[in-house]
């Protein structure tokens, strides 16, 4: 099966170059490209990607507001999945990308492979959470905005479930929390399918970023910059 995707940047060089290179893989094809934001919602609605890369600073239309668009304009559950393209690590607008609907971002200088694999990733259902400097800046940027005066969506969550969520929230895969729960894959598939749901959660991304603003994960360290920052997690 073939990964359709969508290449939304304002720099040429970017949308030739990673057209260039996903072209390569006999199972992903670049059915699209787009200058700016307006545009790549106009693509995207008429050639139905499956995964769209996505600048966050675009000319016209953002890449948050075209994110919103894009998922919105798709319906529930129904749209493609987009990944955030950024220049730096500690981009102040990451937060509200994947509060938009983002599963998550990339930097530009980021290996072929890891593109690829990127891709994949995001094609299959999964969020890209299991960099360090990812969840750094869901926990940073949750923790610098003002508490939700809404109730926590967490109390619907069984002890196991929020168990879950917390190692999904440490970046584990469903084999790494099976590993450590000592469970099955599948068990694990079925818990973080509820949480989901329960939570009311576009994919695992918007699921961390639930458990930051809603105090079930925290950040020990939030002045760190680094890839060793510290993390207390409850």
């Amino acid at each position: 099966m073939t990964v359709r995707i969508v290449i939304a940047d304002d720099q040429d060089v970017v949308r030739a170059g990673f057209g260039a290179l996903l072209d390569t893989q006999p199972d992903l094809s670049v059915v699209g490209s787009a200058a700016d934001g307006a545009a790549a919602v106009g693509v995207c609605r008429e050639t139905r990607p499956d995964v769209v890369l996505m600048d966050v600073r675009m000319p016209v239309l953002d890449g948050i507001e075209a994110t919103r668009r894009i998922i919105a304009g798709a319906g529930a559950g129904r749209g493609p999945r987009i990944v955030m393209l950024t220049t730096f690590d500690l981009d102040e607008y990451v937060y509200d990308a994947l509060a938009a609907g983002a599963s998550g971002f990339l930097l530009k200088d980021m290996t072929a492979e890891r593109l690829f694999e990127a891709v994949r990733v995001v094609a299959a259902g999964d969020a890209l959470l299991a960099p360090t400097v990812t969840r750094r800046l869901i926990g940073e940027f949750v923790r610098l905005r003002p508490h939700t005066a809404e109730p926590s969506p967490l109390a619907l969550l069984t002890p196991r479930e929020t168990e879950v969520l917390r190692l999904i929230a440490e970046g584990l895969s469903n084999a790494e929390i099976a590993a450590r729960l000592t469970v099955s894959a599948e068990t694990v598939k079925t818990h973080v399918s509820r949480v989901l749901a329960k939570l009311g959660a576009r994919d695992r991304a918007q699921a961390v970023m639930l458990a930051y603003e809603f105090g079930l994960v925290v950040p020990r360290s939030a002045g760190g910059t680094g890839s060793g920052a510290r993390w207390t997690r409850w």
